[in-house]
Parts: C-alpha cells; sequence; structure tokens
C-alpha cells in the first residue's frame, strides 16, 4: 500500500470510529462516572455442561452442588486459575486454542431512568494472534441471559442451565445434528448425555413459555469501526432469536478497549420477554465471544444478580 493511501485509510477510520463514539455518546445521556462498577472475571470454560456439574465422578463439587451450594459460593476468586487450567487440556478441553486466553476482567455496570434499564461493559480486547476464525461475522459478540426467579437452574448457576452435554461442541454432540441452548424442563426426558431431541408437545412448551419458564437474552455483536449488531430472544426449548429486537445497544471501541451499553424497556411488550420491576432479583449471567470465536469457545461468569434501586443483589441499578 502507498504511503498516500495509507494516510487516507487512516483518516478514514478515524472519522469512522469519531462519528461512531459521538452517536454512541448523545444517544446514552445517563452519567455513569456517577455509577459504581464492578469487576466481573469471565474464564474459558470448555466442554463444563450442567450434566457435569451433576456428575460426582466428573466434578468434585457435585455433591455440595447438590446439597444447595451455588457455582461462585465454592468457586469465587478462582475463575482465572480455572480458565488457564482448562486451556492446557488436562480437562474439560480435547482441543486447545493456542494463545487463547483463560480469562477476561469485565467491568459491569448498570442503571435505569424509570423507563428503560441499562447495563454497561468495560473490557480490553485480547490480541487475536494464532487463534483460528470461527465468526467471519463479528470481531466480538457480548451477551446477558436472565430470568426472573421462574428457572432455578439461573440462579443456580446462570447461564449454565441452558449448556448442556449434547450442544454443538460438547462432549456428547450428536453427529449430523446441531442441538444449541436450551433448559431441561423442555424434554420430555434427560441424562448425562442431555436431552436430545426428546421435546415436549409443543402445547406444553407454549405452556412453559407463559408460565415465565425460560431466560431472555441481549446480545451485541461488534466490528471495530462498525454499528453494533443488537440481537434478542429467549432460550426454552431452543435459542430462540425475535425478528424485531426491542434490546438498543450502543459501542465505542478506543485503543484496546470496549466500551459497551445495551438498554431495553422495563416494561415487557410480548410474553417471551422478562419485566424488569422493583423489588424483584434477577439471576443474570455473562459471556464473551472474542477473537472471532462462537458456540462454546467463549469466556463465562458465574451466576450474578441484578436488582433495582436497592436489596442484595451483586448489581444495584440505581434510577440516573
Amino acid at each position: 500500500m502507498k504511503p498516500r493511501e495509507l494516510i487516507t485509510r487512516k483518516l478514514l477510520q478515524a472519522i469512522i470510529v469519531t462519528s461512531f463514539s459521538i452517536s454512541s455518546t448523545s444517544a446514552l445521556t445517563l452519567d455513569w462516572s456517577s455509577v459504581k462498577g464492578k469487576e466481573v472475571t469471565l474464564f474459558y470454560p470448555g466442554q463444563a455442561s450442567w450434566e457435569w456439574l451433576l456428575t460426582e465422578s466428573d466434578h468434585r463439587g457435585a455433591d455440595k452442588f447438590k446439597q444447595g451450594k451455588n457455582c461462585i459460593e465454592c468457586h469465587k476468586l478462582e475463575e482465572s486459575d480455572m480458565g488457564s487450567k482448562i486451556l492446557t487440556g488436562q480437562k474439560l478441553e480435547p482441543d486447545p486454542i493456542p494463545g487463547k486466553s483463560g480469562s477476561i476482567k469485565v467491568i459491569i455496570k448498570t442503571a435505569h431512568d424509570g423507563e428503560k434499564f441499562y447495563i454497561r461493559f468495560e473490557w480490553k480486547e485480547t490480541p487475536q494472534g494464532d487463534q483460528p476464525i470461527m465468526d467471519k461475522d463479528f470481531d466480538t459478540r457480548i451477551t446477558i441471559m436472565f430470568d426472573d426467579g421462574h428457572v432455578v437452574e439461573a440462579k443456580r448457576a446462570g447461564c449454565w442451565g441452558t449448556c448442556h452435554d449434547d450442544a454443538k461442541g460438547m462432549a456428547s454432540a450428536p453427529k449430523g445434528k446441531e442441538i444449541n441452548k436450551y433448559l431441561a424442563r423442555s424434554r420430555t426426558k434427560i441424562g448425562r448425555s442431555g436431552g436430545g431431541e426428546n421435546y415436549k408437545p409443543q402445547a406444553e412448551l407454549d405452556q412453559l413459555l407463559n408460565e415465565g419458564i425460560f431466560m431472555e437474552f441481549w446480545q451485541a455483536g461488534l466490528n471495530q469501526g462498525a454499528e453494533p449488531v443488537a440481537v434478542d430472544g429467549y432460550i426454552l426449548d431452543k435459542w430462540h432469536k425475535n425478528d424485531n429486537p426491542l434490546v438498543d445497544v450502543r459501542a465505542e471501541f478506543d485503543g484496546d478497549k470496549w466500551t459497551v451499553t445495551m438498554s431495553r424497556k422495563l416494561s415487557a411488550s410480548d410474553p417471551h420477554r422478562k419485566n424488569i420491576t422493583p423489588g424483584q432479583t434477577y439471576p443474570v449471567g455473562f459471556a464473551l465471544h472474542d477473537n472471532h470465536t462462537n458456540h462454546r469457545y467463549h469466556h463465562v461468569s458465574f451466576e450474578h444478580t441484578f436488582a433495582l434501586d436497592q436489596g442484595e443483589a451483586d448489581f444495584i441499578a440505581v434510577k440516573k
């Protein structure tokens, strides 16, 4: 590339990033400097599934978990070590990815303005290096998955309740079939290898959905210098993507740091979205697909909680 062409390209990139940052800032007028953030360590889980979690011969903490101890109660502050160990291939990872980071630290803030709930993420991007390009659409995707108290697994283990041993890339994934995330209650039976295609009749699935037995998710698809792509939906028998997402996503990439804000109206407009109301505690999990990864090759959090205004949740979204 000639010097003049290189300069022109850099100027265009600077213009794109600058205009992108301005539009993001003007769209969200919350004073985030007055909101206290919390650092959450997301770690690489390998092929650890809901079934693995419950199997004593595989997971030495299975008995404690069955007795009522949640994941974070035993493993708080161990996330970095766990992720690094799994990436060595000693356990839970048959195909280690060279150069991949075992964990990523993310600063998370929450707030609301009486009409919408906002959640903000800040983290440093890790180098791509020689890692394979799995996702050709996005450099990075960040996702939250939450419940309003109807899904027991969400309170116990966050998004692990939707991660089963027969999902794509997992230890018991069936050949020639692609199973993604689901809840155990959507199956007529489930074993050590998962629930497979043992779906309950559609009428029963519809009833579960009407009863609030599902996880809602929001996701931001990110590429440097481009507008983010918002996706939302729910998980019951599988990952359902809404045709018209109601989640708004704003993002900025500066140097090596991403800042991403997601927001949605507090009041849900249909039965497969959750109302976000004062006095309710919401179990939530976070996932980050960086370096063009997809499916199970992500970093995840343990179970956390959020609430509006007050309470004992990990994240208290105060009114701004």
